[in-house]
């Protein structure tokens, strides 16, 4: 209830306006795109809670240690211990076998230094649990944000960010000097040579 009240607060009074389908109904990977500023991460807990969306994000280790760590976890922070990555997918496994509904937000494209890719751990997580993918976006020149479809990942990488490109087209974040064009690596690998038999 808190939440909703915070969330109700700052929508009343923030020059950002609220464009959104309605929550998803199913347990997902909310992407949190593009990400250019920590203020996005402001905007999507005011979208989750606004919306009803038991969000959780993850974070380094470092940052749940000392009394930060209560306030994190509060926040809907999960630690990872980046040696490792991979309990994150048996976490998830485990929370979707509770029953809860629950929104996992990741930001594929960082905010720190120079880079040219999104990072594929969404989408990883996304295939390994069957969890679809709900686009969360921030729009600083028509000052909107909210989410957009919720879309489940075939596995053909390509066919796959071609759809997420498309929602992002028009999406420019919150300094739009520093958006990343939404592409995985994987993308750019040439794929294996079919053999002659």
């Amino acid at each position: 209830m808190l939440r909703l009240l915070l969330a109700r607060l700052f929508w009343t009074v923030s020059r950002w306006r609220l464009r959104t389908e309605p929550a998803p109904t199913t347990p997902t990977v909310l992407v949190g795109a593009p990400h250019t500023s920590n203020w996005d991460f402001i905007l999507m807990l005011a979208i989750a809670w606004r919306m009803g969306i038991d969000a959780h994000w993850l974070g380094k280790e470092s940052l749940f240690r000392g009394p930060a760590g209560p306030v994190m976890r509060a926040l809907g922070g999960i630690p990872v211990d980046r040696a490792n990555a991979g309990q994150v997918v048996g976490e998830m496994v485990g929370r979707l076998k509770d029953g809860g509904v629950f929104g996992l937000v990741i930001a594929p494209d960082g905010t720190r230094g120079a880079h040219t890719h999104w990072k594929s751990g969404f989408y990883r997580i996304a295939r390994e649990t069957g969890m679809p993918v709900t686009l969360g976006y921030v729009d600083r020149t028509t000052m909107t944000t909210g989410l957009g479809p919720t879309l489940s990942m075939t596995g053909d990488v390509a066919a796959d960010m071609d759809r997420i490109r498309a929602f992002y087209a028009d999406k420019a974040g919150f300094h739009p000097s520093q958006r990343v064009e939404p592409r995985l690596p994987e993308e750019d690998r040439p794929s294996a040579p079919e053999t002659q038999g």
